[in-house]
Order: C-alpha cells, then sequence, then structure tokens
C-alpha cells in the first residue's frame, strides 16, 4: 500500500506530492497524470512547473515519490486527491470534463475505505453533487466504503513568502467522519488547516477569493482609464491611498488578468448563480468586461503614441517586454500578452517580444522566437510596451535605450515613457 495518489501532476499536485514527500510520515507518495512525458521525466527528476527544480523532483524521488500513468495504481492508496484543470469552455461555462476523467478513474479503481479529496475549483455543489454520485455508483456508500471532502488549492506560483506547508488549508467533508479524516491527513504536513461546516462553503470560499480580487483590479483598471484621460496619474493616486493605514488595500491596473484563477475562477461562481438563481451576478459580469477589454485597450494606446509620432500601427516595430501572466516564472497560462499580441498582429504591426522566462509564445497558433539581442531589439522598435516587469530587466537601462515605452506596469518615468 502507498498512502497517497495525487492526480495531476501540475502547479497545484506536484507541490502537493512535494509537501507530503517531506514530511516522511508517507510510506509513498504516486503523482498521477495521464502525460506519459510528465511521468517520465518526473521519474528521471526532471521538472516541468517553475517552483519545484530538478533537484527538489530527485528528492522527494529519495524519499518515496513516484509518479504513474497506471490507473491501477489508484487501488494501493488510502487517499486520493484531485488536482486536475478546471477551464472554461469557449462559450464561457465550467469545463469539468478533467475532473470527470479523474472521478471515474478513482471510482473505478479504488479500494474499500479511500478519502478522496477534490481541491480543482468548482462551482459550489460539485463536490456533492457530481464526484459523489459518481463514487456512489454500484451500491457504494459514505463513510462506510469511502469518504469525501474539498479543499480548496491556494498554490500561487512564484511565491517565495507562502508555500504550500504554510499557508492556511480550508477543508470540509461530505460528512462530519469526512471531515475528520481529511483533517488528520492535512495536518500531516499544513501549519495551519481550517475547518469549514461543508464541501459548499470550501468551494464557495475559493472562488471569494478570487472573485474578490477579479473585482478590485477592475475597478483600477477602469479607474486607470478614466485617470489617463483626466490627466491624472493613476499611481500616484493609489501610492497616496496606500498611506491609509486601515480600510484600503491596495491593488493595481494592468494590460488584463491571467494565469489559472482570476480569469477562470470567478465564471464559475457566476455560471452557477445564473444556473440555480437565474439571475447575473453583475458585480463578476461587469468585472469580467473590463478585464477582458484592457488588452484592447493597451492597443489602442500603443496606437496613440505611434500618432504622436506621424506613425501608422501598421508596419510599425511593436517590441513586446514579458509575456507571462506574472513576473519572475514561465506560465503563459492566460496571459494578456497573448491577445494583445494577436490584436497588433491584426492591425498589421510589425510584432516581436522578448522575456528572459519565455523563449517561444505560440500567437495565432503558429510558435514565435524570442528576441535574443535585448539591446538590439530595443534600438529597433518603434514602441517598446512593457507588459511584465521581471527582475531580469534593467528597467532604467531598457528605458534608456527605447525610443518609446509604454509602462503597463506603473515602473518607470521619463520624457519617453508612456504610463498606463
Amino acid at each position: 500500500m502507498v498512502n497517497t495518489v495525487i492526480m495531476g501532476q501540475g502547479y497545484v499536485g506536484l507541490p502537493l506530492a512535494q509537501g507530503l514527500a517531506n514530511t516522511g510520515t508517507q510510506k509513498s507518495v504516486l503523482g498521477f497524470d495521464v502525460s506519459e512525458r510528465v511521468v517520465n521525466n518526473l521519474n528521471n527528476g526532471i521538472s516541468h512547473i517553475d517552483d519545484i527544480s530538478n533537484a527538489e523532483v530527485s528528492e522527494i524521488i529519495a524519499k518515496g515519490y513516484r509518479a504513474t500513468c497506471t490507473p491501477a495504481d489508484i487501488a494501493t492508496a488510502d487517499t486520493v486527491v484531485i488536482c486536475v484543470p478546471t477551464p472554461l469552455y469557449e462559450t464561457g461555462e465550467p469545463d469539468l470534463s478533467y475532473v470527470e476523467s479523474a472521478v471515474q478513474l478513482i471510482a473505478d479503481n479504488m479500494s474499500p475505505g479511500t478519502l478522496v479529496v477534490l481541491e480543482s475549483t468548482t462551482y459550489p455543489g460539485t463536490t456533492e453533487d457530481l464526484v459523489r454520485p459518481m463514487l456512489e455508483k454500484g451500491g457504494r456508500e459514505l463513510d462506510k466504503d469511502f469518504y469525501l471532502a474539498f479543499s480548496p488549492e491556494r498554490i500561487d506560483p512564484g511565491n517565495k513568502q507562502y508555500k504550500i506547508t504554510n499557508t492556511p488549508k480550508i477543508v470540509g467533508g461530505s460528512s462530519a467522519e469526512s471531515t475528520k479524516r481529511a483533517l488528520a491527513f492535512y495536518t500531516q504536513f499544513i501549519e495551519t488547516v481550517i475547518e469549514t461546516v461543508g464541501t459548499r462553503e470550501a468551494e464557495t470560499a475559493k472562488l471569494l477569493e478570487n472573485t474578490y480580487r477579479h473585482v478590485n483590479i477592475a475597478l483600477m483598471n477602469e479607474m486607470a482609464m478614466f485617470c489617463h484621460e483626466l490627466g491624472i496619474d493613476v499611481w500616484e493616486v493609489v501610492r497616496l491611498a496606500s498611506s491609509k493605514p486601515y480600510g484600503f488595500q491596495a491593488f493595481y491596473p494592468g494590460p488584463g488578468v491571467g494565469g489559472h484563477c482570476i480569469p477562470v475562477d470567478p465564471n464559475y461562481l457566476s455560471y452557477e448563480v445564473k444556473r440555480r438563481l437565474g439571475v447575473p451576478f453583475r458585480f463578476i459580469e461587469m468585472a469580467t468586461d473590463i478585464n477582458t477589454g484592457m488588452p484592447n485597450y493597451v492597443v489602442g494606446r500603443i496606437q496613440d503614441l505611434l500618432n504622436d509620432q506621424s506613425k501608422a500601427l501598421k508596419g510599425s516595430r511593436v517590441l513586446l517586454l514579458g509575456v507571462t501572466y506574472k513576473p519572475d516564472i514561465a506560465d503563459l497560462r492566460e496571459s494578456p500578452a497573448l491577445e494583445v499580441a494577436e490584436l497588433l498582429l491584426d492591425k498589421g504591426a510589425d510584432m516581436v517580444f522578448h522575456d528572459p522566462h519565455a523563449t517561444q509564445f505560440r500567437v495565432h497558433g503558429e510558435m514565435l522566437q524570442g528576441q535574443t539581442d535585448l539591446d538590439a531589439a530595443l534600438a529597433a522598435a518603434d514602441v517598446v510596451v512593457l507588459l511584465q516587469a521581471h527582475k531580469a530587466y534593467d528597467l532604467e537601462d531598457i528605458a534608456s535605450k527605447s525610443k518609446v515605452i509604454f509602462d503597463t506596469r506603473g515602473k518607470l518615468s521619463g520624457a519617453n515613457v508612456e504610463r498606463l
């Protein structure tokens, strides 16, 4: 027997496997993934995510970790944790196909008495209305043949301060006994574990966390647009408001929102509200409209800067700096840089990019190669657009070597700098 199988070895599942393996309390930890390439690489000590190095993968292998793509291995575990993606369909509706596939594999292979925990972000009721009935098929009973809980992931890629072990964990079970067993599981390796009354509250808490950020970022994006029209420096406004020691938390505008949480998770909540109650979640819908409109706004501002130079956007060389969705990582998921790049190309711009963390960037289905000589790229650009302020960038040097730079992150100042 192994202690735990973790379904999905991405940005959530692999750090979870690492946290478990490092406790020393597990006989072994199995990381299940449908990708044979990912499994083979992990078993050879090769990591595919920013937060875990190759050396760290080798370290947990020595402590009993192994990756697998064999469903029968699920039967060897007493705990199975689901950490698979929950994206959106093109229609904006939740895509739970990865969750359904994972649960089906568990239902087909798990041993009696297994604790199943869903960590994938989803709408309220998924654990009870989707996962539980699938596990109950064939006559299984909760608290007799299996135990079930929901515990939302809180992985923040690139965060050096808060890792899986020191980020508080919310746990809610489908029953009191399920909650008890899930609490015992997580307290093995997480410093603070918070019990809640049920799975729906735990599911909704995760959605509230990211909806809060989504709405406040949208507020600042709209504020930035209005401040620009009014001739007000929005970055100075935020700095001044941040001096208040209570009642204010700083959020910042940008070229859009990216990653696996903010552009996706609030839609799960608005979807369920509309489906169950028949009314729109107006704050989420307004925030989505504003945030998804930012790439188009950014391109409009780039066009204005070129007009000021008596140049058309069509045919002008536009250099994008930083195309990942957050600084200092290689993650491109839902990056607003993609839409900025596509819009520029659609309008005829000669668009190129540079990113120290992402040397390739797929735009309109074509894999583009990043600029390797940054100085030459800066000199050749009619306008430089700072989309992501990676620490590897010497921003003052970049500004000094640029004809015109559009700073969407509020990091630069100077006669040739235009800030969002």
